[in-house]
């Protein structure tokens, strides 16, 4: 540790601010189940109703229900209901949602980048 630099510890906290920090725990805790990253890959194809989901899931309508509704409140994913019929639900990939995850993983990225230089640069300076 250089002077005046602050413990590990203590700038790796700073990566994700305490309200981005809950968010990105409450999208990798929903994305820790695999049935939820297949509904993310295929809600990126195009909305879908939730039986749709069901069937390629190979899953049981209440299971994928209580998937989506996990996914609707961590803010993954939104519900609308066509103009022709009220009781359909099409669920979409909400624009952004990822965005504090993105830039979870961006922040992380660059302190790794920054580590392996240093300590790259540590190791060259010692072979000399």
């Amino acid at each position: 540790m250089g002077r005046g630099e602050r413990p590990y510890h203590q700038r790796t906290a700073r990566l994700s601010a305490p309200a981005s920090g809950a968010a990105v725990d409450r999208v990798f805790a929903a994305l820790a189940d695999p049935h939820r990253r297949r509904v993310v890959e295929l809600l990126g194809e195009r909305p879908r109703r939730a039986g749709e989901l069901a069937s390629a899931l190979d899953l049981p309508a209440p299971a994928v229900s209580r998937h989506l509704r996990l996914m609707k409140a961590c803010g993954l994913v939104e519900e609308s209901h066509p103009a022709f019929d009220a009781r359909v639900r099409i669920y979409a990939l909400k624009d952004g949602a990822m965005a504090d995850l993105k830039h979870w993983i961006a922040s992380t990225e660059a302190l790794w980048t920054r580590q392996l230089a240093a300590f790259k640069a540590h190791v060259e300076s010692s072979e000399r």
